[in-house]
């Protein structure tokens, strides 16, 4: 029997790879060798910064919530533990939100996390 060379299955990987490093500068997106050791990289920084991305995310809310509450003469931490007494579930994200759009809606939330307090 003659020996297989596997060319079809070989080709159709290494043009996985190569079209996953389109794109990339000098010899990564031309080369099989380099190009894979870049796509691997690439793969391992989106891991990370999908992670790093959301955390991101969550440090800006905080920020503008704490921003919010303050020119209601609250902190982030007032804010947070007057609405978890006054059984208000809403997320950092829509709190951020409200914080930027709608200011009314805001205040009034400070007042139910500030009517809590004071009990």
């Amino acid at each position: 029997m003659p020996r297989t060379k596997g060319g079809y299955t070989t080709r159709r990987r290494r043009k996985k790879v190569l079209k996953l490093a389109k794109g990339y500068f000098g010899a990564k997106h031309l080369l099989f060798r380099t190009a894979k050791q870049q796509v691997m990289k690439s793969l391992v920084y989106s891991y990370r910064d999908r992670k790093n991305n959301k955390r991101n995310f969550r440090k800006l809310w905080i920020v503008r919530i704490n921003a919010a509450a303050r020119l209601n003469d609250l902190s982030y931490s007032q804010l947070m533990h007057g609405l978890k007494l006054s059984n208000v579930d809403i997320n950092r994200k829509m709190l951020a939100d409200l914080a930027v759009n709608d200011a009314q809606t805001f205040a009034s939330l400070c007042e139910k996390a500030k009517a809590q307090l004071a009990k």
